[in-house]
């Protein structure tokens, strides 16, 4: 990886030496790279939910006004990939002038509405552009950003491989 090593203070709005701290205090010690979030959502009537994680604001989805859960999961790709893209272009000593991601997919909700289909309800495929400017960024630079996207992104990881999804249901009668 290539780092602007003489790089300090804020770049894209990240903190390069912090950034920097905390990636050589995960090479000493992996286990601060573990994260364990756990989310909670509640039902609010209809098809919306009220979804907390630790410490954030809560995030209204589904229903008539709020965006769905399946819209939900390709924002979350493209959020990701800002933070992917952004800090990797602030580790390089890059300035960004403008940077978007534009993410698309497909799914059928047959099976959802319990219908009979060959397919499963989920995303069949996911696609996504990056959009990026930046002020001189060299073609060595702009590989490893495109790198970053295509190996670290921990939510593209995510939808590329099968992780096993547990459900555990507590059932109580009023």
């Amino acid at each position: 990886m290539v780092v602007a090593s003489n790089r300090t203070g804020r770049i894209n709005g990240v903190d390069v030496e912090h950034l920097s701290a905390y990636i050589e205090s995960v090479a000493a010690d992996e286990s601060r790279a573990d994260r364990d979030p756990v989310v909670v959502a509640r039902w609010l009537g209809g098809t919306r939910a009220e979804v907390v994680s630790a410490g954030g604001s809560p995030v209204y989805m589904g229903g008539d006004d709020d965006p769905s859960a399946m819209g939900m999961l390709l924002r979350t790709l493209a959020a990701c990939d800002v933070e992917v893209v952004a800090n990797k272009a602030a580790l390089l000593g890059v300035e960004i002038v403008e940077l978007s991601i534009e993410v698309s997919g497909h799914f059928n909700v047959k099976r959802y509405l319990g219908l009979e289909s060959n397919n499963g309800p989920g995303y069949e495929r996911v696609a996504y552009r990056v959009r990026l400017r930046t002020k001189d960024a060299t073609d060595e630079q702009i590989a490893e950003i495109m790198r970053a996207c295509e190996n670290g992104s921990p939510v593209a990881d995510t939808l590329r491989r099968s992780v096993r999804v547990e459900a555990a249901f507590d059932i109580t009668h009023a």
